[in-house]
Protein backbone atom coordinates (compact mmCIF):
# COMPACT_ATOMS: atom_id res chain seq x y z
CA UNK A 1 0.00 0.00 0.00
CA UNK A 2 1.06 3.31 -1.00
CA UNK A 3 2.28 6.07 1.57
CA UNK A 4 2.19 9.73 1.19
CA UNK A 5 3.78 12.35 3.27
CA UNK A 6 1.59 14.78 5.37
CA UNK A 7 0.00 17.75 3.40
CA UNK A 8 2.10 21.40 4.27
CA UNK A 9 0.50 23.70 7.04
CA UNK A 10 -1.58 26.72 5.93
CA UNK A 11 2.34 28.90 6.41
CA UNK A 12 4.11 26.38 4.29
CA UNK A 13 1.67 25.84 1.84
CA UNK A 14 1.48 29.62 1.60
CA UNK A 15 5.51 29.86 1.66
CA UNK A 16 6.38 27.31 -1.10
CA UNK A 17 3.07 28.98 -3.13
CA UNK A 18 5.17 32.46 -3.10
CA UNK A 19 8.20 30.86 -3.76
CA UNK A 20 6.86 29.10 -7.03
CA UNK A 21 5.20 31.99 -7.89
CA UNK A 22 8.76 33.51 -8.40
CA UNK A 23 10.28 30.15 -10.31
CA UNK A 24 11.27 27.87 -7.61
CA UNK A 25 10.23 24.88 -9.18
CA UNK A 26 11.39 22.88 -6.08
CA UNK A 27 8.27 24.44 -4.31
CA UNK A 28 6.36 23.30 -7.39
CA UNK A 29 7.00 19.93 -6.72
CA UNK A 30 6.78 20.08 -2.77
CA UNK A 31 3.02 21.61 -3.55
CA UNK A 32 2.87 18.18 -5.65
CA UNK A 33 4.53 15.81 -3.25
CA UNK A 34 2.73 16.62 0.13
CA UNK A 35 -0.83 16.66 -1.67
CA UNK A 36 -0.75 12.95 -3.55
CA UNK A 37 -2.62 12.05 -0.57
CA UNK A 38 -5.29 14.20 -1.25
CA UNK A 39 -5.35 12.44 -4.94
CA UNK A 40 -5.50 9.13 -3.25
CA UNK A 41 -9.02 9.70 -1.20
CA UNK A 42 -10.39 11.31 -4.13
CA UNK A 43 -9.52 9.00 -6.73
CA UNK A 44 -10.19 5.91 -3.97
CA UNK A 45 -14.33 7.08 -4.39
CA UNK A 46 -13.97 5.92 -7.92
CA UNK A 47 -12.46 2.48 -7.40
CA UNK A 48 -13.47 -0.60 -9.09
CA UNK A 49 -13.17 -3.90 -10.66
CA UNK A 50 -13.14 -2.00 -13.92
CA UNK A 51 -10.45 1.12 -13.29
CA UNK A 52 -7.15 0.33 -11.68
CA UNK A 53 -6.21 2.04 -8.60
CA UNK A 54 -2.86 3.43 -9.85
CA UNK A 55 -4.30 4.89 -13.55
CA UNK A 56 -6.77 6.56 -11.21
CA UNK A 57 -4.16 8.09 -9.10
CA UNK A 58 -1.78 8.84 -12.40
CA UNK A 59 -5.17 10.70 -13.95
CA UNK A 60 -5.56 12.64 -10.60
CA UNK A 61 -1.85 14.13 -10.40
CA UNK A 62 -2.74 15.23 -13.60
CA UNK A 63 -5.93 17.16 -11.87
CA UNK A 64 -3.31 18.52 -9.01
CA UNK A 65 -0.35 19.51 -10.98
CA UNK A 66 -3.24 21.46 -13.45
CA UNK A 67 -4.49 22.89 -10.07
CA UNK A 68 -0.82 23.87 -8.62
CA UNK A 69 -0.11 25.41 -11.64
CA UNK A 70 -3.03 27.75 -11.87
CA UNK A 71 -4.00 28.53 -8.53
CA UNK A 72 -4.22 31.86 -7.60
CA UNK A 73 -3.83 33.27 -4.16
CA UNK A 74 -5.52 36.13 -4.24
CA UNK A 75 -8.79 34.47 -5.60
CA UNK A 76 -8.54 31.48 -3.78
CA UNK A 77 -8.51 30.51 0.38
CA UNK A 78 -6.85 27.05 0.22
CA UNK A 79 -4.79 25.17 -2.55
CA UNK A 80 -6.60 21.63 -1.52
CA UNK A 81 -10.01 23.01 -1.68
CA UNK A 82 -9.43 23.96 -5.18
CA UNK A 83 -6.92 21.10 -6.00
CA UNK A 84 -10.12 18.82 -5.00
CA UNK A 85 -12.59 20.53 -7.80
CA UNK A 86 -9.31 19.96 -10.51
CA UNK A 87 -8.18 16.30 -9.58
CA UNK A 88 -11.82 15.13 -9.57
CA UNK A 89 -12.88 16.98 -12.76
CA UNK A 90 -9.53 15.31 -14.42
CA UNK A 91 -11.06 11.91 -13.25
CA UNK A 92 -14.78 12.39 -14.27
CA UNK A 93 -13.54 13.60 -17.75
CA UNK A 94 -11.69 9.70 -18.15
CA UNK A 95 -14.48 8.44 -16.68
CA UNK A 96 -17.08 10.12 -19.23
CA UNK A 97 -13.82 9.73 -22.49
CA UNK A 98 -14.27 5.57 -21.33
CA UNK A 99 -17.45 5.27 -21.22
CA UNK A 100 -18.00 6.97 -24.46
CA UNK A 101 -15.53 4.43 -25.67
CA UNK A 102 -17.38 0.91 -24.32
CA UNK A 103 -20.35 2.62 -25.45
CA UNK A 104 -18.91 2.90 -29.22
CA UNK A 105 -17.66 -0.78 -29.45
CA UNK A 106 -20.79 -2.19 -28.45
CA UNK A 107 -22.97 -0.05 -30.69
CA UNK A 108 -20.16 -1.64 -33.64
CA UNK A 109 -21.26 -5.07 -32.69
CA UNK A 110 -22.49 -7.12 -35.67
CA UNK A 111 -25.98 -8.72 -35.57
CA UNK A 112 -26.82 -9.52 -38.78
CA UNK A 113 -26.51 -8.95 -42.47
CA UNK A 114 -28.68 -6.76 -44.55
CA UNK A 115 -30.32 -7.57 -47.39
CA UNK A 116 -26.83 -6.60 -49.46
CA UNK A 117 -25.15 -8.91 -47.85
CA UNK A 118 -23.31 -6.08 -45.71
CA UNK A 119 -22.58 -6.11 -42.11
CA UNK A 120 -25.44 -4.85 -39.62
CA UNK A 121 -24.37 -3.44 -36.72
CA UNK A 122 -27.07 -2.37 -33.68
CA UNK A 123 -26.02 1.13 -34.27
CA UNK A 124 -26.98 1.18 -38.03
CA UNK A 125 -30.55 -0.51 -36.89
CA UNK A 126 -30.75 2.41 -33.76
CA UNK A 127 -29.10 5.43 -35.59
CA UNK A 128 -28.74 5.10 -39.07
CA UNK A 129 -30.16 8.38 -41.11
CA UNK A 130 -31.56 7.30 -44.54
CA UNK A 131 -30.71 8.63 -47.46
CA UNK A 132 -33.70 7.20 -50.12
CA UNK A 133 -36.59 5.41 -49.90
CA UNK A 134 -35.36 1.95 -49.75
CA UNK A 135 -32.88 2.53 -47.40
CA UNK A 136 -36.00 4.10 -44.92
CA UNK A 137 -38.48 1.02 -45.74
CA UNK A 138 -35.23 -1.41 -44.99
CA UNK A 139 -34.35 0.72 -41.58
CA UNK A 140 -37.81 0.71 -40.48
CA UNK A 141 -37.75 -3.62 -41.20
CA UNK A 142 -34.27 -3.57 -39.43
CA UNK A 143 -36.51 -1.23 -36.15
CA UNK A 144 -39.59 -3.65 -36.70
CA UNK A 145 -37.37 -6.68 -36.34
CA UNK A 146 -35.08 -5.91 -33.00
CA UNK A 147 -38.28 -4.68 -31.69
CA UNK A 148 -40.21 -7.80 -32.09
CA UNK A 149 -36.77 -9.88 -30.99
CA UNK A 150 -36.69 -7.73 -27.47
CA UNK A 151 -39.28 -9.41 -25.37
CA UNK A 152 -39.63 -12.35 -27.42
CA UNK A 153 -35.16 -13.43 -27.18
CA UNK A 154 -34.42 -11.49 -24.16
CA UNK A 155 -35.09 -12.72 -20.50
CA UNK A 156 -36.79 -9.84 -18.32
CA UNK A 157 -33.44 -8.90 -16.98
CA UNK A 158 -31.74 -8.98 -20.23
CA UNK A 159 -34.60 -6.75 -21.38
CA UNK A 160 -34.33 -3.88 -19.35
CA UNK A 161 -30.68 -4.15 -18.92
CA UNK A 162 -30.67 -3.70 -23.26
CA UNK A 163 -33.39 -1.10 -22.90
CA UNK A 164 -31.63 1.22 -20.26
CA UNK A 165 -28.05 0.65 -21.52
CA UNK A 166 -29.07 2.23 -25.80
CA UNK A 167 -32.17 4.50 -24.53
CA UNK A 168 -34.67 1.87 -25.92
CA UNK A 169 -38.68 1.34 -25.25
CA UNK A 170 -38.82 4.91 -23.61
CA UNK A 171 -35.93 4.56 -21.05
CA UNK A 172 -33.37 6.60 -20.85
CA UNK A 173 -29.83 5.58 -21.69
CA UNK A 174 -27.68 4.63 -18.87
CA UNK A 175 -23.82 3.53 -17.75
CA UNK A 176 -23.58 -0.07 -16.72
CA UNK A 177 -22.75 1.40 -13.15
CA UNK A 178 -25.99 2.86 -12.92
CA UNK A 179 -27.81 0.34 -13.75
CA UNK A 180 -26.00 -1.80 -11.76
CA UNK A 181 -26.92 0.12 -8.50
CA UNK A 182 -30.44 0.34 -9.58
CA UNK A 183 -31.14 -3.10 -9.58
CA UNK A 184 -28.70 -4.43 -6.90
CA UNK A 185 -26.39 -6.07 -8.77
CA UNK A 186 -22.96 -5.60 -9.80
CA UNK A 187 -21.63 -3.88 -12.78
CA UNK A 188 -19.61 -6.67 -13.96
CA UNK A 189 -23.41 -8.73 -14.08
CA UNK A 190 -24.27 -6.48 -16.20
CA UNK A 191 -21.98 -5.99 -18.78
CA UNK A 192 -22.61 -9.71 -19.37
CA UNK A 193 -26.32 -9.63 -19.17
CA UNK A 194 -25.71 -6.92 -21.88
CA UNK A 195 -23.20 -9.24 -23.58
CA UNK A 196 -25.64 -12.05 -23.71
CA UNK A 197 -28.20 -9.81 -24.91
CA UNK A 198 -26.20 -8.24 -27.87
CA UNK A 199 -25.56 -11.73 -28.79
CA UNK A 200 -28.61 -13.21 -28.47
CA UNK A 201 -30.32 -10.30 -30.65
CA UNK A 202 -27.20 -11.14 -33.06
CA UNK A 203 -28.03 -14.89 -33.47
CA UNK A 204 -31.72 -14.00 -33.89
CA UNK A 205 -30.94 -11.57 -36.91
CA UNK A 206 -28.97 -14.10 -38.59
CA UNK A 207 -31.32 -16.72 -38.38
CA UNK A 208 -34.03 -14.54 -40.14
CA UNK A 209 -31.61 -13.53 -42.60
CA UNK A 210 -31.14 -17.40 -43.64
CA UNK A 211 -35.38 -18.13 -43.03
CA UNK A 212 -34.91 -15.37 -45.70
Amino acid sequence: MKTFEMPLSQDEERACLMRFREGDMEARNTLIERNLRLVAHIAKKYQSPEYDSDDLISIGIIGLIKAVTTFDCEKNSRLGTYAARCIENELLMMLRARKKLTREVSMYEKIGIDQEGRELRLMDVLESEPVDILEDLELEKNIERLNHCLPRVLSDRELQVICERYGLCGCEERTQREIAKSLGISRSYVSRLEKRAVEKLKAEFERAEQCG
